[in-house]
């Protein structure tokens, strides 16, 4: 289980918990350059992620948006952008429940309700004239983070064989608001290494710290030498 006070790195303990998830990108881009993955959870919703999709492209820094379903369903215009500038859409389940608190096939029907809302998404997506390609490939499998990073052993092994379970190797508890964005910025640079996986949240909850933190963790890696990748 995860604390209830996470830290900016998870502990080396937790990932075997965890058998089959991924914690962490590759460290280095096929440019040669070190490399890191920004995710994004809780979307899609107005203002918040038009907002980092401008971020994002103002450095053509991909990124993964993990959805709900109950924002998909709600906003899908956006995430259709999303894909069209070229981010990958991950599954966040349909209501953002806790697994610790839900009965394994209300929660597994919750995920399969929100990949439908990925999967109609995706097929409208295709349709717009000179977009990119769908994100999703043929030959690999969705991507699903648990929402709070919170799952069961039994539920783990049920969705392994048909979702890459992505957990993070690198949090910025953008959503605390007991934590200084200037504090949460210092955190997360100190903490980075290459092939991160690290989240921030498209959410009203987390503006106030996003909005400080995204600008200046992108112009950051950036000088640092980082390239940014999406999960695929």
């Amino acid at each position: 289980m995860l604390l209830s006070n996470p830290l900016t790195r998870p502990p080396a303990w937790l990932r075997p918990v965890f058998p089959g998830s991924e914690w962490h990108g590759a460290p280095v881009g096929a440019s040669g350059r070190p490399q890191l993955y920004l995710t994004f959870d809780d979307g899609p919703i107005p203002e918040e992620t038009p907002w980092v999709l401008e971020q994002l492209a103002a450095y053509q820094a991909p990124a993964t948006f993990f959805c709900v379903g109950d924002n998909l369903a709600r906003h899908p215009d956006i995430a259709r952008a999303a894909l069209a500038a070229g981010h990958q859409l991950g599954n966040h389940t349909q209501h953002h429940r806790s697994a610790w608190n839900s009965e394994n096939t209300e929660y597994i029907a919750g995920i399969a309700e929100c990949e439908r809302n990925l999967e109609l998404v995706r097929s409208k997506e295709e349709l717009i004239p000179g977009a990119a390609a769908p994100s999703l490939s043929a030959s690999r499998l969705p991507l699903f983070r648990p929402p709070y990073g919170r799952l069961t052993w039994p539920l783990l092994q049920l969705l392994r064989p048909h979702y890459r379970v992505v957990m993070w190797s690198l949090l910025t508890r953008d959503y605390d608001p007991g934590l200084a964005p200037e504090r949460a910025l210092r955190l997360a640079l100190a903490h980075t290494r290459p092939g991160d996986i690290i989240v921030l949240h498209d959410s009203r909850k987390a503006s106030r710290s996003l909005r400080f933190l995204l600008p200046r963790l992108l112009a950051q890696y950036r000088e640092q030498g980082y390239e940014f990748a999406a999960l695929y």
